[in-house]
Parts: C-alpha cells; structure tokens; sequence
C-alpha cells in the first residue's frame, strides 16, 4: 500500500485535490454567516501559513534540489527535521484550508495529507535506507520524522545550490499563493451567482 501511494502520490493528489475544489465551488460556508470576525481571523491565519510554507520550501529545496538521491543532505532545515519539505507542504495545506473559511474543508485537507503522506515518507525512509546504509540510519535516531526541533539546528557557512533544480522548486512553492487566489475566485463567482451552491457547511 505504501509503494503504491508512493508511486500515484501525484494522480492521488490531484484526485483529492479536485474532489477538494469541487466541494469548494458548490458548498456555502456557514461560519462566514455565523461568525464574519472569526473567519476574517482564519483568513489571516491562512494567509500567513501559506507564506511560511513558500518560504519554507524554498529554503528545503536551496539545500536538497539537486542532492535528492545522491548526497545525505542534513544541514539547514533537514537538521531539525528528517521531511521538511512535507512539514510545510502541510503547513501550507492548512493555510490553504482556513483561507476557504470553513473547518470541515480545513480538516478535509489534514486529513488527505496524512493518508497520502504518511505511506509516501515511510517509502521514502526505505528508500533512503538502502542508498546510504549506516549513515542514514543514525540520522534517523537523532532527526525527528516530522515535526522540527530547533534545538538541533546548524547550518554551514556555504552552500552550492543547483539552479536548474531550484527554480522547478520555485513554481512547486508558489502554488500555495496561487491556490489562495483561487479561494477567492470562487467566492467571488459565488457572490456573484455565476456559482451554485449546493449544500452549507462549517
């Protein structure tokens, strides 16, 4: 199961992710009608987490782009944590959840990213394992799997990034910032009754 969801991740994500925006289209959230302030302040919240997971990818992809399968990369960002990238992927799937102002879309997407990516970094550990042997192996008794530990931070004075690499990272990141748009296309069209809605939810 886990190589399976390893190998489709990108058909799997795009199926959750249009079973996502589907429901966005045709869905009424209810919060903005009960609550305007409070989903004024998840609206920031989002906005704010999305930024972060930009920055954060970018800064992930300036040290493993280009090192992914041939060097141990755990400098930076990959020395307080084993899957940063995926740390503020998630991050910024929240974001994009509470920039649509409801919590039931917001708990939809956390819960995609935990079946998806829970099987894709198990995979990936493996993966890992055979490549580099005892070195990888220690990094994984001293690195936590997800969540950063700052105390563990370090990072060289110099560092060669692969810019050919980097910049298809770049268009990876931005589309946090172009889905926010896109939530407020949305609206918009439904505001404007260009779009049914369906069904409310929270």
């Amino acid at each position: 199961m886990s190589r399976f969801v390893a190998y489709y991740r990108t058909r799997l994500s795009q199926v959750f992710g249009l079973l996502f925006l589907g429901v966005v289209m045709v869905s009424e959230k209810q919060l903005g009608l009960v609550a305007p302030e409070l989903t004024g302040i998840l609206f920031l919240i989002g906005c704010a987490l999305a930024g972060i997971a930009v920055i954060g990818r970018l800064w992930c992809a300036q040290y493993i782009a280009g090192y992914k399968d041939n060097t141990l990369v755990a400098e930076g960002p990959y020395s307080m944590c084993r899957n940063p990238l995926y740390f503020f992927s998630f991050l910024g799937a929240v974001g994009v959840g509470l920039c649509t102002e409801s919590l039931y879309l917001t708990l939809f997407l956390i819960i995609s990213f935990g079946i998806l990516y829970r099987s894709i970094i198990h995979t990936e550990e493996m993966k890992l394992k055979r490549i580099f042997g005892a070195p990888y192996e220690n990094y994984l008794k001293t690195v936590p799997r997800f969540w950063p530990r700052l105390s563990l931070f370090h990072e060289p004075k110099h560092y060669e990034v692969v810019p050919s690499v980097f910049r298809h990272a770049v268009g990876d990141a931005i589309w946090f910032v172009i889905a926010i748009g896109i939530m407020e296309l949305i609206e918009a069209l439904q505001e404007s009754g260009l779009l049914p809605m369906m069904f409310s939810i929270y």
